[in-house]
């Protein structure tokens, strides 16, 4: 019987007997950081999205004419961004336009190595980056640099970070479009977007490239809310030879080879090199064993996200207060939108926050993605910015609340969720 008495948290990970079996499987082997469960989860995953791939705008349609997918594992999809931005040579003067409306991963790896983040606005009715305000941002700059005198003046426009927020993915064939157009380089952050296709104008659909396969490069996350979980993790993915041979060196410090067969293979030479200053970014076994059977369960997870998010979209689309999620996606987040939910800009406080502390009196843990990042203090300083600057992302904020979905919800936690939403 359901514990009503008991708090609904906003997210759980759903792991059971066969992860359990797994962490006990290596820390039987004795070999627990990176080695043998990294590299079979890394060919594993590189399997998963190589089922009926295919590339939009490609010459070449077959799959069997695509290159390669190289699986990177790392700690974190933080690393991942990071690591991907590095192999493309990103660094001081240069520009990387991202969205503001997203966690401060993506844009903290661009401040890492020197560059600087241009913010692009949200979509009216979406959460992703619309590749109109993008191409804006972007045209802004080329002005700039062809003697114009604004805010961009003197950077060079180097590379665009879309992010699917919620697993909903972008409208990549736009993105990419404009990305070919004035040469910057595509670097997917698809930390919420495993497992999802990517149609031709967002929104995911039976058919098409997997989200996270389809720039330059992509980075998925494994952290214990995501759709698939490590506890802590991630994965980089490439076609790019050059790319995935600089990750592989830069994620282990700089080191020629691979770290752990020198410890485990008694042919295998003691003598390695650094060529660069590289960084600690490897995933260990440990996590990597866990990682493996989640990918195993993957559509499984997916669809017991499906099926709540259905759940709530039934409860919610009728109800003139709502706006409900956007369809379809990796269900990662469930998103309500509160109709006239007031705007803190023109005085009135948010009706968006009382209603979170409404819920969370009612024992439903909920959660807000995302605070724009154009509102820190660091970046709203650094360049000079004000909440109206990027009007949809800042409107999204005040109207947003993410309720729980995670696999492992019984059907009363979903009734408890769907009956406190109401009854505020």
């Amino acid at each position: 019987m359901e514990d009503f008495a008991q708090p609904i948290p906003f997210a759980r990970p759903f792991t059971g007997r066969e992860e359990e079996e797994a962490v006990l499987r290596v820390l039987r082997s004795g070999w627990l950081t990176t080695g043998k469960e990294a590299l079979a989860f890394e060919k594993e995953f590189a399997a998963f999205l190589s089922n009926n791939d295919e590339l939009p705008n490609s010459k070449n349609d077959a799959p069997g004419c695509l290159p390669p997918l190289h699986c990177l594992a790392v700690n974190s999809a933080t690393s991942g961004l990071h690591l991907a931005l590095e192999a493309l040579g990103i660094g001081p003067g240069d520009a990387v336009f991202l969205p503001s409306y997203t966690f401060t991963s993506t844009a903290e790896v661009v401040r890492y190595l020197g560059a600087e983040a241009v913010f692009v606005d949200i979509g009216r009715d979406s959460y992703n980056m619309d590749p109109a305000a993008l191409e804006a941002a972007v045209s802004r700059l080329h002005s700039a640099g062809n003697g114009a005198k604004n805010s961009f003046s003197g950077l060079r426009p180097r590379a665009v970070i879309p992010v699917h927020i919620g697993g909903v993915p972008c409208d990549m064939e736009a993105i990419c479009a404009i990305a070919g157009s004035y040469g910057l380089a595509v670097v997917e952050d698809a930390a919420h977007a495993f497992p999802v296709r990517a149609g031709k104008s967002g929104g995911n659909t039976a058919e098409g490239p997997w989200a996270g396969t389809i720039g330059d490069a992509g980075v998925f996350s494994f952290y214990a809310t995501k759709t698939i979980t490590t506890g802590e993790g991630g994965m980089v993915l490439t076609r790019r030879e050059d790319l995935a041979k600089r990750i592989s060196v830069m994620r282990s410090h700089g080191i020629d080879r691979t770290v752990w067969n020198r410890y485990t293979d008694n042919n295998a030479s003691w003598y390695y090199e650094v060529i660069a200053p590289g960084f600690k970014y490897n995933l260990p076994d440990l996590l990597a064993a866990i990682g493996r059977v989640q990918l195993g369960r993957a559509m499984e997870l997916l669809s017991m996200r499906e099926s709540i998010a259905r759940r709530y979209d039934a409860a919610f689309k009728n109800r003139e207060a709502f706006i409900i999620a956007p369809p379809g996606g990796a269900r990662h987040l469930y998103t309500l939108r509160l109709r006239n939910p007031g705007c803190p800009l023109k005085g009135n406080p948010s009706k968006r926050d009382s209603f979170i502390e409404k819920l969370r009196s009612r024992g439903i843990g909920t959660s807000v993605h995302f605070i724009p990042l154009h509102l820190m203090p660091y970046y709203r300083e650094r360049y000079g910015l004000k909440a109206e600057d990027l009007r949809e992302s800042y409107r999204r904020f005040t109207e947003t609340v993410s309720l729980p979905i995670w696999p492992g919800m019984t059907s009363a936690q979903v009734d408890r969720v769907i009956a406190a939403v109401l009854s505020v």
